[in-house]
């Protein structure tokens, strides 16, 4: 899963309790952060073998640190905890941890068994990658249906509100795309890690543009 992975940030976003939009997109692929990262350093590894699942490649055989259930619980508990730290909102930690959490949730969903609770075997997984056509639906549905829900919870803050909006929408189909239709390597290089962490970051990014030009309908109207 790739842009499915940001619907509960956009869910929670809705929420006055909530940290920023930008903060909760960055929460909920930290374990991604954290995996990509840690392939660059050698620490978890992974290959590209022909035809491992029928939606990708990617054979994820070593997350033991970062695609753990414990890992996720602990990477979502020092990400809610900087969280509380800036914002002095248990609310707002808890929404984040529990965003990190998700992360987690939804690749057990969509992954061959490769996720862990601690570390080590029984790896976990139901495996939807195997069924594309369902997978790239439910993708879809959860990413922009949850946009749309994003966008009806909040108001218009500026004139290029909509255009911020349109722009995310677009760059997180972009990306989708080229996940999906990318020519097909076994070749690891370092390129493939930090092609991902740049596109979540550019993402992040977008989410601040979009935040900045947006406000949520319960807040009170700004007096001038």
């Amino acid at each position: 899963m790739f842009i499915g992975h940001y619907a509960p940030a956009f869910i929670a976003a809705a929420s006055r309790k909530a940290p920023s939009l930008a903060v909760l997109i960055v929460a909920v692929q930290v374990l991604d952060y954290a995996f990509f990262s840690f392939a660059l350093l050698g620490i978890e590894h992974y290959r590209l073998t022909p035809n491992f699942t029928a939606s990708n490649w990617l054979d994820l055989y070593d997350m033991r640190y970062s695609h753990s259930l414990l890992g996720a619980a602990v990477f979502g508990a020092l990400f809610g905890g900087l969280v509380l730290a800036f914002t002095r909102s248990r609310a707002a930690a808890g929404i984040a941890f529990a965003c990190v959490l998700s992360h987690w949730l939804a690749d057990w969903i969509v992954h061959a068994p490769d996720l862990t609770l601690a570390g080590s075997p029984p790896k976990l997984g139901l495996g939807l990658w195997n069924h594309p056509l369902a997978e790239h639906t439910l993708e879809v549905l959860l990413a922009f249906g949850s946009l749309a829900y994003y966008a009806a919870c909040t108001r218009a803050a500026g004139p290029r509100a909509g255009l911020m909006l349109g722009l995310f929408a677009g760059v997180l189909a972009l990306f989708q795309v080229l996940d999906w239709f990318s020519p097909r390597t076994t070749d690891v290089s370092a390129a493939q890690p930090l092609l991902a962490l740049f596109a979540f970051t550019v993402l992040s990014a977008l989410a601040m543009l979009v935040q900045a030009t947006r406000s949520k309908v319960s807040e009170p109207r700004r007096v001038a």
